[in-house]
């Protein structure tokens, strides 16, 4: 970061990645289980199979979801996040009420935002850019 953020909005910007972060891997984690029972059945929502789409769902909600909740390459773990939940809003969930919208669109906003602003201070990839300059 090029300039240290106000305490409250690094405060701010903790809680949202811990909120994130945190909520989306209990997403994840049941999906795990699901890579070793034979065969795989999950969603392939864009066409590359149920495995791809499973361990891709898999490395965004538990992998980059993990690195939100340290603020560790927060940018770049957003990326796989966002993507995920606009196929989960507005692929799986295309056709359904806005209901079952909701939830992917709320994670994908806060991950957007967070993609957008960075992590705020209380974060490995601030700690990081200390040592860097």
């Amino acid at each position: 970061m090029s300039q240290k953020p106000s305490p409250s909005t690094s405060f701010g910007l903790f809680i949202l990645r811990i909120a994130v972060g945190g909520m989306m891997l209990t997403h994840g984690w049941p999906k795990v289980g699901k890579l070793f029972v034979e065969p795989i059945k999950f969603a392939d929502p864009v066409g590359l199979g149920p495995e791809i789409s499973l361990w891709l769902a898999v490395f965004a909600e538990i992998v980059c979801a993990g690195l939100l909740v340290l603020g560790a390459v927060t940018r770049l773990a957003a990326i796989p996040l966002i993507i995920t939940m606009a196929v989960a809003a507005f692929v799986v969930h295309g056709d359904d009420p806005f209901g079952k919208q909701e939830l992917a669109l709320l994670y994908g906003a806060g991950t957007i935002t967070l993609l957008c602003t960075g992590p705020g201070a209380f974060s490995i990839d601030h700690i990081v850019s200390r040592y860097r300059q």
